[in-house]
């Protein structure tokens, strides 16, 4: 990856456009959950997504695998979307950049408090 498609995040642009044509070849119960498990990882994003895109690759290869198989999308992510999400990211306690820039906040607080208070 080149400096100039990292700055302007056209790299991260062909991704998404390649995981969407890929998605659309899904049956449509898949490419319904394909949209749920989008939503569902979102939170756990940095501000450009990068950090995502490995994750949403090997989602999408799995709904690949298994529409390939026959197998319907319940026996595949049963009925918790979310729930599946969640252990994709690491589980209920991986953090997410909400709590990441929360706690640089209260740091930054703190420093503050503490240069004000000594």
């Amino acid at each position: 990856m080149n400096f100039w498609a990292t700055m302007t995040g056209s790299d991260i642009t062909r991704e998404w456009k390649a995981f969407e044509a890929r998605a659309e070849q899904l049956p449509a119960d898949y490419r319904a959950a394909w949209q749920q498990i989008k939503v569902h990882l979102s939170p756990y994003s940095d501000f450009t997504g990068r950090n995502l895109t490995p994750i949403l690759d090997g989602a999408l290869g799995l709904l690949e695998e298994t529409a390939a198989d026959g197998q319907s999308i319940h026996e595949v992510l049963g009925d918790d979307i979310k729930g599946f999400c969640v252990a994709l990211t690491g589980g209920q306690e991986a953090r997410t950049h909400r709590d990441r820039w929360r706690e640089q906040l209260n740091r930054n607080v703190a420093k503050k408090l503490g240069q004000l208070g000594g």
